[in-house]
């Protein structure tokens, strides 16, 4: 099913997942799967490696979610470090086996001497472009956003004209980066709002479990975490059970807030885990929206 048709008629809830590097790891995120399977959520994504590097395991994993589990899938597509034609090669191979959900993305610039392939879609709305120009409506697209705007982007304003490209460019619905800090979301869908982008924008959850990770993760993609947030986790940096405990405690705060505020859906990073999501989805579950999902 095409995730922007099931946007107009039901709040989202959605999982996105990693593809595993080793037999082991995907059994675990099978389970995770299985586990997060009940609360029959609207789509669940599986990201793509920087350069490209997971294309073979990010499309095994698609592919058998696709065809062992009742989920809508998305497939994450990153584009700088492929031709056009192996672009719509891979396109191709997920019309083939019914996916009709991609996630485009420009991708991580591949570090050192890096140069793009001859023909390569640099930006996320040249390849957003590519895919309305070679297969129509057959697939449903996303695009990410930063309500924090993107490392690369000197200011807000830009950042808000590059998102209208795409959007105009064909993008069905956007998932943000994950924040800490509502106040930045509310401000970037105010500005899209101003823009006439009427898009639905997704945010992005992100269940703190391991507290030197997320700082890792945040200062590469540029999210603020709050003071009062450090100052809550800090001291548990050795104590992984107590930090899970208040990372979900805040997570709770966080997605009760944007429910309150009527945001379209959310988007858990699960980092192939359930435990953290269902923990916080049982504690919202109360005032999450009617949602109309199939049987």
């Amino acid at each position: 099913m095409k995730i922007g048709e099931l946007l107009k008629s039901e709040f989202s809830i959605s999982f996105e997942f990693f593809p595993p590097k080793s037999q082991e790891g995907e059994e675990e995120l099978f389970n995770t799967i299985k586990d997060l399977e009940s609360l029959r959520p609207t789509f669940v994504s599986v990201t793509y490696g920087a350069g490209g590097s997971t294309r073979e395991r990010t499309r095994r994993i698609v592919h058998k979610i696709h065809t062992e589990t009742k989920l809508t899938v998305m497939a994450h597509l990153t584009c700088i470090a492929h031709s056009k034609e192996e672009i719509l090669e891979i396109l191709q191979d997920y019309k083939n086996i019914g996916v009709e959900n991609i996630l485009a993305l420009r991708g991580d610039v591949p570090k050192g001497d890096f140069q793009a392939p001859k023909g390569a879609c640099k930006h996320a709305v040249e390849l957003v472009k590519l895919i309305r120009e070679n297969f129509g409506g057959w697939f449903s697209i996303g695009v990410a956003s930063y309500p924090e705007r993107h490392p690369e982007s000197p200011n807000m304003e830009w950042e808000i004209k590059y998102f209208k490209e795409k959007v105009l460019s064909g993008a069905d619905f956007s998932i943000t980066q994950m924040f800490f800090d509502n106040s930045y979301y509310y401000r970037f869908v105010e500005m899209c709002q101003r823009e006439n982008i009427n898009i639905p924008i997704i945010p992005g959850i992100m269940p703190i479990t391991n507290f030197n990770q997320i700082k890792k993760f945040a200062s590469m993609c540029g999210a603020t975490i709050p003071q009062k947030l450090v100052e809550m986790l800090e001291p548990y940096t050795d104590n992984p059970k107590e930090t899970a405990k208040r990372g979900v405690e805040f997570a709770i705060k966080q997605c009760e807030d944007l429910l309150d505020n009527g945001v379209p859906g959310l988007h858990f990073y699960t980092l192939n885990k359930s435990k953290a999501t269902l923990l916080v989805y049982q504690a919202i579950k109360h005032k999450i929206p009617f949602r109309a999902l199939s049987a």
